[in-house]
């Protein structure tokens, strides 16, 4: 502790500093300004941080560029010379002036820029940077220390323009880099008035090992962790909203049964799976007190739920039909799942107690993978609408009988198991639009679509704290 304390009042006063300058402002385009151009250059670091800076800058601008915030500058259009504090920005020198009683020199003329000296050179033309982000790494007592700064460069100086001066501390190595920029990029997603991932995973299915278990990653895809070691087929993730959880299905026993793991630390909190041919595809419930899931505990495959322990069973849906797929609305208060109760399978909505089932897809096609938007008023899921089976595609839809739907992904491979961001922005899917089966993110339009798994088969991709 002690190689820290000298940084506490510079990092107290720089919050401070910070707090005062947010009041009362929520978001950066406030006030009718639209120019959301955002400059970010190369931070540099000293010599015991240089080497990872590659890992920062990569970092900090995928974060912020995958926020769908931005317009960022393409750093070909930014100036040579990065400042990498305020004090760094020098003030332009005045136009030459002609001597008294003589006339002007029309040969002596200002500089017209000042390399990326002045902040007119970032705010004018060619980069037009509304925003920009600057700053440097150093080491100090054998920590990496980040000193960031957001500013707008509208305001004429570094000082009247600045919105954000923060302190950031991390190991001097790559994760340490990743870890600082991650953290710099995730305030200025939030006084943009967006969400940041971080802290969030990606948990998901991978054959790596010649097996099917289940894996954890960061949103970038970065720190890829096997949480299962069962040697067999494990699959069908799913996450409880706090983060602690999770839960899958395993055929480890031969049949399909639902296991319960904590995940810091990795533990088999034991599931009991009542006798059945099948117990499946789990999800959790808001309080993350229970589990609904698939099961043939009554005959064909029907929605149930039981305590986090398997404990207190109890059969949601009645239909004669196979029931699969629940997902607890955010609210708590309604389940979407598919089933085949009226042909090709299709998405329906029920309350908890199976009270309302209304069909919510159209009825043409195949209909599968549900997944709640986070606000509860839409789902994304995969849909063939009418092609030939198996050519599925991801949609998003009002979660009302007859929404509006969006086509987000356009006969690329197979596209299935769409899971939302915590951000309600970003969407994680898994394609074969590549040849084989791999984990995908994008924007909730279609866009910025990036490619996060490469080594094995990977899939069922779901989105959690």
């Amino acid at each position: 502790m002690k190689k820290l304390a000298f940084l506490a009042l510079p990092l107290a006063a720089a919050l401070i500093a910070l707090s005062a300058q947010d009041t009362g402002r929520t978001t950066l385009f406030v006030g009718g300004k639209a120019c959301r151009r955002l400059g970010i250059p190369n931070f540099s670091g000293s010599a015991d941080t240089q080497k990872f800076m590659g890992a920062f800058n990569e970092t900090l601008w995928g974060d912020i560029n995958g926020s769908g915030i931005f317009e960022m500058v393409p750093k070909t259009m930014m100036p040579t010379y990065t400042p990498q504090q305020p004090s760094d920005f020098q003030t332009p020198p005045p136009p030459p002036q002609p001597q008294r009683g003589r006339k002007a020199d029309t040969t002596l003329t200002a500089p017209t820029n000042g390399g990326g000296r002045w902040l007119s050179d970032w705010s004018g033309p060619p980069a037009q940077c509304c925003y920009m982000a600057f700053g440097y790494t150093t080491a100090v007592n054998g920590v990496m220390v980040l000193q960031g700064w957001l500013i707008d460069t509208s305001q004429g100086s570094p000082t009247a323009g600045q919105l954000l001066a923060k302190r950031y501390l991390g190991g001097i190595d790559e994760a340490g880099a990743r870890k600082v920029a991650h953290e710099f990029a995730a305030d200025i997603i939030t006084l943009a008035g967006g969400t940041p991932l971080l802290g969030s995973h990606i948990y998901f299915t991978s054959t790596r090992t010649g097996h099917k278990e289940i894996w954890r990653m960061d949103p970038d895809g970065k720190n890829q962790t096997q949480i299962s070691h069962f040697n067999n087929i494990s699959t069908f993730p799913a996450v409880s909203p706090d983060g602690t959880k999770i839960a899958f299905t395993s055929w480890v026993h031969i049949q399909p049964a639902i296991f319960v793991f904590s995940v810091d630390p990795v533990r088999d909190l034991r599931f009991y799976n009542q006798n059945a041919s099948t117990n499946g595809t789990p999800s959790f419930t808001q309080d993350g007190k229970q589990i609904v899931y698939s099961s043939s505990a009554g005959g064909c495959c029907g929605i149930y739920i039981a305590n986090i322990d398997g404990r207190g069973l109890r059969r949601i849906s009645s239909s004669t039909s196979i029931d699969t797929e629940p997902k607890v609305s955010p609210q708590g208060n309604q389940i979407v799942f598919t089933s085949g109760r009226s042909g090709p399978t299709q998405i329906y909505r029920m309350n908890m107690d199976g009270a309302d089932i209304e069909r919510l897809t159209p009825g043409n096609g195949e209909c599968t993978n549900p997944a709640w938007h986070p606000n509860g008023q839409k789902i994304a899921f995969a849909w063939t609408q009418g092609y030939a089976t198996g050519n599925f595609n991801i949609f998003t839809m009002d979660a009302v009988p007859g929404g509006h739907y969006d086509q987000l992904t356009h006969s690329e491979g197979r596209n299935e198991n769409p899971s939302w961001a915590p951000d309600g922005t970003h969407i994680a899917f898994g394609s074969t639009r590549g040849g084989r089966k791999q984990i995908w993110t994008m924007l909730a339009n279609g866009t910025q679509v990036q490619q996060l798994t490469s080594v094995g088969e990977n899939m069922n991709p779901v989105w959690g704290k």
